[in-house]
């Protein structure tokens, strides 16, 4: 399926209706952009998408365990504590 090239990376050759590869062709042109740009940036869109979901899903995992600690309040006076710090730094770099 994938052929290895050393200058432009790697071919992806997969089957697709006409009718829509057609559409999809017409529509690249009148935006004048190259149609392998176009699916490149639709697939680093993709993959950017699942990446962000995940990260959101595991960020709200954590925010779950953590609300449901007893020891919410001390977790969430350290988080406030790093931030802090963090915002010290970032200010500090400033000057």
């Amino acid at each position: 399926m994938a052929k290895t090239s050393q200058s432009a990376g790697t071919t992806f050759t997969f089957r697709i209706d006409p009718d829509l590869k057609a559409e999809f062709m017409a529509v690249a042109e009148t935006e004048n952009k190259p149609v392998a740009q176009v699916l490149r940036d639709f697939m680093s869109s993709y993959v950017e998408r699942k990446k962000r979901k995940e990260f959101e899903t595991e960020a709200r995992r954590q925010s779950m365990l953590i609300a449901a600690s007893p020891e919410e309040e001390r977790v969430m006076d350290w988080i406030s504590d790093v931030s802090d710090i963090e915002a010290t730094n970032e200010t500090a770099r400033y000057f």
